[in-house]
């Protein structure tokens, strides 16, 4: 009977065990500092549908710094949003890739939707992509001033030569997404740019993106969308 009581004890035990080293596996422990702030609640939310939802929060009381934990079954974007003690909603968001692990934020009131963020791999690696985006950004707009300022000379020819610079800087931009995609195919963030970022790229793209995916990332959440995403326009073509 005793023998059988240890037999059970122990087996719950160990059952108990796993379930807490899964959880373990799968918490994001967000450590925050938002410098400025004495009083207030951080709210962590993630975007569902068409409205930015609450999943936790945390009240900030006379101390800057922060905890917030929350399972992570796959690296996704959260954000966080700051109400302030007399009720107001800031306009400005936090958004980062939540993946699980420690994660360190560290912010300002006055600028508050410009942190540093460390800890999270695939955040990293979003922020060098959307570093190589905005470069063609900035030429693409100097771009169009270039082409307002052709077309208010009535330089006609300038103005169609700049219209074609426009398009090949569109097409060498989709080439630079596939590229930085494929060389981190074993991160999440690799479907999500693909997915969010350039929608309106050529399916034959999303397809070769999607095919050299890491098992990993082809089934994390963004994976899967990518996936569903090509399977609805092959369906529409």
């Amino acid at each position: 009977m005793i023998q059988r009581f240890f037999l059970f004890a122990l087996s719950s035990l160990f059952i108990l065990s796993s379930c807490n080293s899964k959880k373990d596996e799968n918490t994001m422990i967000l450590n925050g500092h938002i410098n400025g702030l004495k009083k207030g609640t951080v709210l962590l939310e993630r975007y569902i549908d068409t409205g930015y939802v609450a999943i936790d929060s945390v009240r900030i009381y006379g101390d800057s710094n922060f905890e917030l934990q929350q399972t992570i079954e796959s690296p996704e974007i959260l954000h966080l949003y700051l109400r302030l003690e007399n009720g107001t909603l800031l306009d400005d968001r936090v958004s980062f890739f939540a993946e699980p692990g420690e994660i360190s934020l560290y912010t300002k009131l006055e600028d508050f939707s410009n942190p540093n963020i460390e800890g999270s791999k695939n955040h990293d690696l979003l922020m060098t992509y959307s570093k190589i985006a905005e470069r063609y950004k900035g030429r693409n707009l100097d771009l169009i001033a270039e082409g307002i300022n052709a077309l208010r000379d009535g330089n006609d020819s300038l103005a169609a030569a700049i219209e074609n610079k426009k398009k090949t800087l569109t097409s060498n931009s989709y080439l630079a997404t596939v590229n930085f995609a494929l060389q981190n195919s074993d991160y999440e963030v690799a479907p999500f740019i693909m997915m969010y970022i350039t929608p309106d790229i050529n399916v034959r793209y999303l397809d070769t993106v999607y095919n050299n995916l890491s098992d990993k990332a082809k089934n994390s959440i963004y994976g899967q969308q990518l996936e569903t995403r090509i399977a609805e326009i092959k369906e529409e073509n």
